[in-house]
């Protein structure tokens, strides 16, 4: 297979998947891995969500630029901005001092990601069964607290296979969220979560990319960035509802043949 046609493929797959609960770069790296993909520095992976992150600014558009010029007069708007720079922090924090292991070890590791998405899946299943009254409806209105705690549990998705998307809603929902704005809040802490591990990985693996780099990224980022619009445009209402249960499913369906695929070909 060319680099061009994995490049497209790999980006549809990045843009239906970065918005739910089933990690996209596990996807990215386990699909790179079979199909003989191989970007420099793993910044394809990496930079393609960039195409994600425009989907939520056209989606979401009319929201930002009320929060953006509201928020010097508005305190709940202010509480929401700090709320998602809280939630940002732990995962900004531990991502550059984790950077190496998290690229070098666990993005080189498919065994370790789809054991990742099987255990991943099935906590998210006894999520999705739980039986607890929310108490928290408002994503623009959770406690400082909560704020933090959600991305303390957004770190764990430094581990690939794990999913950005179902950490902080598990971890929502373990704090007394509702699914749905758990599920948008995502959404927003995606903006500063992605666009700095874009910004930062470009940085580190500036001296490495050259000119076929770019053009696979371009063609990765535009699929990416279709098919990232359709999933956020219809995920809320999906999440509503059918739960998270198809998505949990999905995980460990694709963690079991991935540890199958790695054993017929000896790649453990």
């Amino acid at each position: 297979m060319s680099d061009w046609l994995s490049a497209l493929i790999l980006g549809l797959v990045e843009g239906l998947t970065e918005f739910i609960p089933v990690s996209s770069t596990g996807h990215l790296l386990l699909l790179g891995h079979f199909i003989g993909f191989q970007s420099t520095g793993k910044t394809f992976e990496i930079v393609i969500q960039l195409g994600a992150i425009l989907a939520i600014i056209s989606v979401y558009l009319k929201r930002l630029w009320v929060l953006a010029i509201r928020w010097p007069t508005d305190p709940k708007v202010r509480h929401f901005l700090i709320g998602i720079g809280l939630a940002f922090l732990p995962a900004a924090f531990a991502g550059v001092v984790m950077y190496d292991i998290i690229k070098e070890v666990f993005f080189e590791t498919p065994a370790i990601i789809c054991i990742a998405l099987i255990v991943g899946g099935v906590l998210l299943l006894l999520l999705d069964r739980m039986k607890k009254v929310p108490t928290y409806l408002n994503a623009e209105t959770y406690p400082f607290r909560v704020y933090l705690l959600i991305g303390l549990f957004q770190c764990l998705a430094l581990l690939p296979g794990v999913s950005r998307s179902g950490a902080t809603i598990a971890g929502g929902l373990l704090l007394g969220t509702d699914k749905r704005s758990a599920a948008e809040f995502t959404f927003f802490l995606a903006l500063p979560t992605m666009g700095g591990a874009v910004a930062y990985d470009l940085f580190q693996n500036r001296n490495l990319l050259d000119f076929n780099d770019v053009g696979l990224i371009a063609v990765g980022f535009i699929a990416a960035f279709v098919t990232a619009l359709f999933v956020v445009r219809f995920l809320l209402d999906f999440v509503s509802r059918h739960g998270f249960a198809p998505f949990a499913w999905w995980r460990i369906a694709v963690g079991v043949a991935g540890l199958i695929g790695l054993a017929v070909t000896g790649a453990f």
